[in-house]
């Protein structure tokens, strides 16, 4: 079964799972690895990955480090964002959106080098190993999947030291002890599970977190920023334009150093257990706020009343995996054809944890204060307020007297 595998291409970090999951490809399948790295702004140096797997007998032709932050926020981040994505009411889901870009690049990898397998580090009981494989055969329906983790014996930390030590593999001091928490990190978020935090009542270390100050230590004035919107997406901070990248990043800059984007959340997992997890996301955060704000000033009452009842679904299908499946697809082109008119500018207050709306303005504004004001007005009639109230009540007044009458 497993001689049938010529050259599998991997999803390669560098770190010590990754470097054991290559050389253990090469013994258990005697096949030749393609190794895919990618930059989707995780905040660390992904370059050494190429000196990692050279070092592994990788061919330079066969190493493959990309920058995709541009395409990640723009071609994922941004859609999501259009949806005012949350997971189960809070979780802006940093880590399921970054899954299937992965997966998208590493089956375009595989055709290219003509692979017949792709890999990846995800274990057995978290939500990974279902995003990527789902990406896979929705984009190569034939393709091989080896997930090392479903099929080896290094089932501890200890065995898979000993496997690295056994075998040459460069180990970082900071891997011989056991780690207190794991951590995923993108342009988005960053987010820290298991070990210490597996007790979801124990509070977290305030020197674990990375991306933002505790809101007790922020400034003690306000920050205020403008985020200017077309057509859903953010373009511009500050009146400065910006492509997608360089905007989260800068409001990644300022809503940390305010104590922004914090988040200790109990989720359920797609594969039926609940997890504790704690996520920074700072940037998003304040988009998220502010997004809605802009779709308050231009969105049709309905529209968005309707876009709110299939939030949960969407964000559901992102979490599980379901980014490439067509119900997907068919709500982001609901969710984009009324983005259409939310254009403009929102202003917010960034201070200590908190992001807060304190203005917004729109060339498609359909705020009209001739309606709103409370003083005398010409072109709202009060009157017509009754027989509205007595058509909309008919059907309780019928009710309550079928029941008097039961």
């Amino acid at each position: 079964m497993t001689g049938d595998v010529k050259r599998v291409v991997l999803a390669y970090s560098g770190g010590l799972d990754t470097s054991v999951i290559l050389r253990w490809l090469q013994e258990t399948y005697a096949c030749e690895v393609v190794t895919f790295t990618a930059d989707l702004g995780q905040g660390e140096e992904v370059a050494p990955a190429r000196d990692k797997a050279r070092l592994m007998g990788i061919k330079d032709e066969h190493i493959f480090i990309d920058d995709l932050r541009e395409e990640f926020v723009r071609d994922f981040v941004f859609p999501m964002l259009r949806a005012n994505t949350l997971y189960e009411g809070t979780y802006l889901l940093g880590t399921s959106i970054a899954r299937p870009l992965i997966a998208k690049r590493q089956i375009e990898i595989a055709n290219q080098v003509g692979a017949d397998a792709v890999a990846h580090g995800s274990t057995g009981k978290g939500n990974d190993q279902v995003r990527f494989e789902l990406g896979y055969y929705a984009l190569k329906p034939d393709i091989r999947v080896i997930a090392p983790w479903r099929e080896w014996d290094l089932s501890s930390r200890t065995r898979l030291l000993a496997y690295a030590e056994e075998r040459q593999i460069p180990i970082a001091k900071d891997k011989r002890g056991e780690p207190p928490y794991s951590t995923d990190a993108n342009l988005l978020h960053i987010s820290y599970e298991g070990k210490a935090l597996e007790d979801p009542w124990v509070e977290p270390d305030e020197d674990m977190f990375t991306r933002s100050v505790a809101p007790e230590r922020a400034p003690d004035q306000p920050t205020y920023v403008e985020i200017g919107f077309e057509r859903g997406d953010p373009v511009s901070v500050d009146g400065k334009a910006l492509s997608p990248a360089a905007l989260l990043t800068r409001l990644n800059q300022l809503a940390g150093d305010n104590g922004i984007g914090r988040l200790d959340l109990v989720e359920n997992r797609f594969v039926g257990m609940k997890s504790r997890g704690v996520y920074e996301t700072p940037g998003g955060t304040v988009l998220s706020v502010a997004h809605r704000a802009m779709e308050s000033l231009t969105l049709d009452r309905d529209a968005g009343h309707l876009k709110d009842g299939l939030m949960p679904r969407y964000a559901e299908l992102i979490y599980n995996g379901f980014w490439f499946a067509p119900e997907r697809e068919a709500l982001q082109a609901l969710i984009d054809q009324t983005q259409e008119p939310v254009n403009g500018v929102v202003r917010l207050k960034l201070f200590k944890g908190s992001a807060t709306v304190v203005g917004r303005k729109s060339p498609n504004s359909l705020y009209n204060q001739d309606y709103v004001t409370f003083e005398e007005d010409s072109v709202y009639d009060q009157r017509d307020a009754e027989g509205f109230i007595k058509l909309n009540a008919l059907r309780l007044r019928l009710e309550a007297m079928a029941r008097r009458q039961s």
